[in-house]
């Protein structure tokens, strides 16, 4: 049985959205879940919360990494928090995938140094899925990287093309690289020499693409550097909570727009449940050996849940077999 470890200390609502959200996962998916925080205050919660903890272990450790102590003490003072104790079982094959709504930085250093990076990889990738037209893109590197060589691009292009494939299930999906133009003399020294390599690789590349395309679907992976991907990431978080927002202030305005509102009510449920971070689960961090979820810091239950249930995609996909076949196949050829 799949077996999905998770920080139970880690976010906003953390441990109680953590824990119904982990029992929500173990009743509807199969699966077994091992939570890593303080046992006894786990033990409280679920009580206070009259919360089931059937089929879930959990593993004590006593502290907590914040997002205001510095990444690097994951794995030095901090080695006994519930994020470093989670990601050396992950490595010690003690489960299957690991998901945390802890620090980011924290998560990515951890995950590196003690859950270890796949054999060929250079750096691991902050990966989230954001909706478009058609579905949703992959966009990789998020922000774990702000410095990146074009060869570094190449791979997030194959390890995105794994997960949209074996994941997703986009037959041959479609790799874009973030610039400022489409021809392929644009961009700077990053980009032209990362649109050679991405021409020549076994990836489907579609060329380069720029930002305002981003939410029409004409690609499903979208490869940049982490401090431009982190900048466009934040851009389209924001769009999307302000035209929600004035959506909304648009149809409860008058009597007439909230009568408009009832008739399209349906409309608007799937359009909101679209924009929804929740529905996704949360931003793969691709290249690292296991399946790394990193949810969102304010998920509550059902965001939990549904990042649970991308974690265990990853391990029923082989997304992270493909990407180590990959590597593999490119050794062979040197």
């Amino acid at each position: 049985m799949i077996n999905i470890i998770v920080d139970a200390f880690g976010g906003d609502n953390a441990p109680d959205a953590v824990i119904e959200g982990s029992a929500m996962a173990v009743e509807n998916l199969g699966i077994k879940v091992t939570l890593v925080g303080n046992e006894t205050l786990i033990h409280k919660v679920a009580e206070k919360n009259k919360q089931s903890l059937l089929g879930i272990d959990i593993v004590n450790s006593e502290s907590v990494i914040s997002i205001h102590d510095d990444p690097v003490e994951v794995i030095k003072s901090q080695k006994g928090c519930s994020m470093a104790v989670g990601l050396q079982m992950l490595h010690d094959n003690s489960g299957d995938a690991f998901v945390s709504a802890g620090s980011t930085g924290a998560l990515v250093v951890g995950s590196t140094f003690i859950a270890k990076r796949l054999s060929g990889i250079k750096r691991a990738a902050l990966a989230p899925l954001l909706p478009a037209k058609d579905g949703y893109l992959m966009l990789l590197d998020a922000g774990a990287n702000s410095d990146c060589r074009p060869e570094m691009l190449v791979q997030f292009a194959v390890m995105g093309s794994a997960y949209m494939e074996k994941v997703m299930n986009i037959k041959n999906p479609k790799v874009g690289l973030l610039n400022i133009g489409s021809e392929d003399t644009k961009g700077r020294d990053l980009e032209v020499e990362a649109y050679k390599l991405l021409s020549a690789s076994p990836v489907n590349f579609c060329g380069n693409i720029e930002a305002r395309e981003l939410p029409f679907s004409k690609c499903d992976i979208i490869v940049a550097d982490g401090y431009t991907g982190n900048i466009a990431l934040k851009l389209y978080e924001g769009m999307g909570l302000f035209f929600a927002g004035n959506l909304k202030e648009m149809l409860t305005k008058k009597l007439s727009s909230k009568l408009a509102a009832a008739l399209l009510m349906d409309q608007i449920k799937d359009f909101k449940k679209k924009m929804d971070y929740s529905e996704v689960g949360g931003a793969v961090l691709m290249g690292i050996s296991k399946p790394v979820i990193k949810a969102h810091g304010s998920s509550d239950a059902k965001a939990f849940y549904n990042a649970i249930r991308q974690a265990k995609s990853c391990v029923d996909g082989g997304v992270i077999n493909q990407i180590s076949d990959y590597l593999d196949s490119q050794k062979e050829e040197v």
